[in-house]
């Protein structure tokens, strides 16, 4: 069930009369209810897969919770006869223990999601390499069927296992409560990947009606849909026929193709995030901000701290970090200081983790060569920055420019420009490709073209550039508002002619001009497919 369908919006409408007619302590309970029936709409199938997590997640925490209490009663009760080295040997055999069982719910958890999504991608590999050695017979693809949102929902509940044994809060002892932190319907298709401790916070409380925050829903909601259906689903048009006809659209059409989705991916998955939190508005629950103007960036490293932020937290804090200090991290950076010095030595295992993370989170977004490309090269340009550093310190401090108004702009362009330059590998899906097109930049110099005509073989018509035109224009005004606060928040203290004239029209352009307007159907999310 798309959220741009009839039928998503007939279902959340629903909800909506019966969660405010209901007692506010059975609220959850209809949420979870909600929440499967969303998914089993998804495919009745992969509510085994959904389930598997949830019991298997809430089984872990319960042995990893039980011996974690056992081991604070055990010191508790034998505090007067246990010696130091008595007490340490006892908690690592008990750590222990709880790591095996960490282990065991991550194994089979991550064996799922790699199963599902990663099967076929090693099958094309190895006969990759079986027909470099002369064999012509090819193992066969499994072809299996990939559950909506198991990416995020599985990284969700892997960082709940790990803060349990970690001891960040104790297990949630009510399965129920657990299956609808993994299962709540708005977050299922493209996140946020919520934290246990934050979302419990207002996800099992009861919630009244609250006009204001039922309001400020219904605008994130819309302004979502704006995004997604007036700008990005009318780029898509453009960066499909570019995409899809390699050998036609070369040389500056490939900046085009680039530029434009850059900006459809950003009005898509921001879009949707906006559509997902003004849900949980609606419902009096919060959810944490994704996105914080990533195009206003100076550098990649900003960009990355401002885009899907709650999956770069997630790698920073159960991947990077673990890495990163880990006991063979530090012998590792110990033999390394002694060869090469302490500069390089210390950074040693900070490159590694890097790679690492960066590895994982290209595949995350696809089990493909372009994904793993893209994450890698992501990860170079930002260790390349990182070591560079103290030169652009040294730049700034002569030239005096690191204040200057226009030297910001160009940082900002540049970091735009860069990251939809990474960005080119999602759009063709192939490593080759990609860099051919690359090489067409400079090889094709047909850049006259756009002012011949170019952009009109694009699907879109003079009217569509237009709305593209102001509609980009619009973001742009609303981002640069963001910066002091709320729009929303502004907006409402305006007089009310003000306000619902501002509604209105934005409604009016997404009825008008947007999937549910003449020529035009509205595409699933970018990012539900992971």
């Amino acid at each position: 069930m798309l959220f741009t369908s009839y039928e998503f919006l007939l279902f959340l409408i629903l909800l909506m009369v019966v969660y405010y007619s209901i007692r506010k302590k059975h609220q959850w309970i209809l949420l979870l209810l909600a929440s499967y029936l969303f998914y089993a709409i998804a495919g009745k199938m992969y509510l085994i897969y959904i389930i598997a997590t949830t019991l298997s997640t809430y089984l872990v925490s319960y042995k990893i919770n039980a011996l974690q209490e056992k081991q604070a009663d055990y010191i508790r009760e034998n505090k007067e006869v246990l010696s130091r080295d008595e007490r340490k040997e006892y908690k690592a055999a008990m750590k222990k223990k709880q790591r095996t069982w960490l282990t065991l719910c991550l194994v089979f958890n991550f064996g799922i999601l790699a199963v599902l999504k990663y099967t076929d991608f090693a099958i094309a590999n190895v006969n990759s390499l079986l027909s470099l050695f002369g064999r012509s017979k090819e193992l066969p693809f499994l072809r299996f069927a990939l559950p909506l949102g198991i990416s995020f929902y599985t990284f969700q509940t892997m960082g709940y296992i790990i803060d349990v044994y970690r001891e960040k809060y104790s297990y949630e002892k009510n399965v129920f409560r657990l299956a609808l932190f993994i299962s709540f319907f708005p977050q299922l298709i493209q996140g946020p990947i919520s934290r246990f401790d934050d979302l419990k916070k207002t996800l099992f409380s009861g919630h009244p009606f609250d006009a204001k925050e039922f309001s400020f829903g219904l605008q994130r909601i819309l302004w979502g849909y704006f995004k997604k259906l007036v700008i990005a689903d009318r780029l898509l048009i453009a960066v499909t026929t570019i995409v899809g006809s390699p050998k036609e659209y070369q040389g500056v059409y490939v900046l085009v193709g680039m530029f434009f989705y850059a900006i459809e991916l950003y009005c898509d998955f921001t879009g949707g995030i906006d559509i997902v939190i003004g849900i949980g508005q609606l419902l009096g629950i919060h959810l944490e901000e994704n996105f914080i103007r990533p195009y206003f960036s100076k550098s990649i490293t900003e960009y990355w701290r401002r885009w899907h932020i709650t999956l770069g937290t997630w790698f920073r804090d159960y991947m990077f970090y673990p890495i990163s200090v880990s006991k063979s991290m530090l012998d590792l950076s110990k033999k390394c200081r002694k060869l090469f010095g302490n500069g390089i030595g210390k950074r040693i295992p900070v490159y590694i983790a890097s790679v690492v993370v960066w590895f994982t989170t290209g595949i995350w977004h696809g089990a493909a060569w372009n994904f793993i490309v893209w994450g890698l090269l992501n990860c170079l340009v930002i260790l390349i920055s990182q070591e560079c550093t103290p030169l652009y310190l040294k730049f700034h401090e002569r030239f005096d420019v690191a204040d200057k108004s226009w030297y910001r702009m160009f940082q900002i362009i540049r970091t735009f420009w860069l990251m939809s330059f990474l960005r080119t590998f999602d759009c063709y899906r192939d490593v080759g490709t990609t860099f051919r097109m690359y090489a067409t930049i400079m090889t094709k110099p047909n850049y006259l073209e756009l002012f011949r005509g170019g952009l009109m073989n694009l699907g879109l018509t003079s009217a569509d550039y237009i709305v593209l035109i102001l509609s980009v224009t619009l973001i742009l005004i609303v981002s640069l508002l963001q910066r002091s606060g709320s729009v929303r928040e502004k907006l409402a203290a305006r007089p009310m002619w003000i306000r619902y004239t501002t509604y209105f029209a934005i409604f009016l352009a997404v009825l008008l001009f947007g999937a549910y307007g003449v020529g035009y159907d509205a595409s699933q999310f970018i990012y539900s497919q992971f």
